[in-house]
């Protein structure tokens, strides 16, 4: 069973959670997720199973949407509600468009600081595990990009918002640093990933639908049609060259190849996706160097 599934996580579930019920319905152990969402998050969880976990770095790059509810007022070290409560704050008059204001200051290419409470690693050990022994240690700002920050209602002391972001962006820091800014602390009170690259949740299946491995099946997205990355197509007297990883020149194409460098969908006639390539230049036009192939 090879595929990829879209997963609606609930709340209380962690991420790997979620993975093992669906190797339980799929009666399959090689499967992963794309991208981890926190236990009290809910939303789209992107699953590949059998072969398509090959493909997990190309679906775990890609951007996001998340809806979520800023709560001010409140400062906890982990900025969101999970945390330890360090401050409580009056919430000041501020007005949809006042925090909409603040949030702007917040998109485009930013630095920003990763929770002490995360998953990311210093030295080694995840930080989550350096908070709960009581350290806080040094963290290395992270280039991400927000799209879009817009504030969709306010409501005292919630604002709800909509983030669309890269890979890595923390909502619950973009939330800390707008109440840091507006002087009176914000924490992430609720989130849901509604979208993960042209995937919506709306497409996705509860983990309680997961019975068996024909449910599973049913709702399997093919690899043909899930990486968003540019495609060449061979000619089908490549076919043995593909199999056995060996470099496909500009002959070997129906088409020219689109891009000089990075990673291309090496597919047949049909749109069958064959392998992965990597594109390397060459005096002749570009080469590609089928790396992960999925056809023997």
């Amino acid at each position: 069973m090879t595929g990829v599934l879209l997963v609606d996580k609930p709340q209380g579930m962690t991420s790997h959670d979620v993975v093992d019920r669906v190797r339980r319905a799929a009666g399959l152990r090689r499967v992963g997720h794309t991208g981890t969402l926190d236990p009290a998050a809910t939303g789209l969880l992107v699953v590949c199973l059998g072969k398509a976990t090959r493909l997990s770095e190309h679906l775990t790059g890609l951007d996001k949407v998340y809806e979520g509810t800023m709560r001010f007022g409140v400062v906890t070290d982990s900025y969101d509600l999970d945390g330890e409560v360090l401050e409580e704050k009056p919430v000041p008059a501020l007005s949809q468009d006042g925090i909409q204001t603040v949030c702007n200051q917040f998109t485009g290419l930013i630095a920003q600081l990763p929770p002490m409470v995360s998953a990311v690693k210093v030295g080694g050990e995840r930080l989550y595990k350096k908070a709960r022994k009581g350290e806080v240690v040094e963290r290395t700002p992270r280039e991400v990009t927000v799209y879009d920050f817009d504030v969709l209602r306010y409501e005292v002391p919630d604002a709800q918002v909509s983030v669309r972001c890269s890979r890595g962006t923390y909502v619950r820091s973009l939330c800390h640093d707008v109440g840091e800014q507006l002087g009176c602390g914000a924490v992430l009170a609720a989130l849901r990933r509604t979208r993960v690259g042209r995937f919506s949740v709306t497409d996705a299946i509860t983990v309680d639908a997961l019975t068996g491995p024909d449910v599973v099946r049913e709702h399997l997205l093919p690899i043909d049609d899930v990486l968003e990355l540019p495609e060449v197509t061979i000619r089908p007297s490549a076919r043995a060259l593909v199999v056995s990883g060996t470099h496909l020149a500009t002959p070997d194409f129906l088409q020219p190849c689109p891009v000089n460098d990075g990673w291309v969908q090496i597919k047949n006639e049909a749109g069958k996706l064959l392998a992965l390539g990597q594109v390397e230049a060459s005096a002749a036009g570009a080469n590609v160097h089928p790396k992960r192939v999925f056809i023997r």
